[in-house]
């Protein structure tokens, strides 16, 4: 007669290495979540639209930078443009931007904490348009 005496020690070491193994799957997806679709900030950027494009090698995505009122200092001494770069995932504001180009813009975004390639290039991704206002030619708004 056979001895079919259950083995213990063999079937607890599957169960910890299952725990352990669920235990870093789920913090693993955390770290992801964190990392590159948690909402860090959101807010509105006001400026005028000075590049807007479609690119990229493999992810096509679209990429712009809004020119902001006023100066920042750039090096020591000297002075720089408030550039506002981002990225654009929806397609109707894609073509929204496109034929709005050169205009003052108020734009809606939200700050994520790292970029994702096929989200574009920016940690900054605008989702809405607030407000389109025409520049006159003399600079006013």
């Amino acid at each position: 007669m056979e001895n079919n005496k259950p083995q213990p020690q063999k079937n607890k070491r599957g169960k910890l290495f299952f725990y352990l193994a669920t235990i870093f799957i789920l913090f693993l997806a955390a770290f992801l979540y964190y990392r590159y679709y948690f909402v860090f900030g959101e807010g509105v950027k006001a400026g005028q639209l000075n590049y807007f494009v479609k690119k990229g090698y493999v992810f096509k995505t679209y990429e712009g930078r809004l020119i902001q009122s006023g100066f920042r200092p750039g090096s020591a001494g000297g002075v720089g443009s408030n550039e506002f770069r981002f990225s654009v995932i929806d397609e109707n504001v894609a073509e929204k931007l496109n034929s709005n180009a050169g205009s003052y813009l108020e734009l809606h975004y939200k700050e994520y904490l790292n970029p994702l390639p096929w989200r574009g290039k920016s940690e900054f991704i605008v989702d809405s348009i607030v407000s389109v206002k025409p520049v006159n030619n003399l600079g006013n708004y």
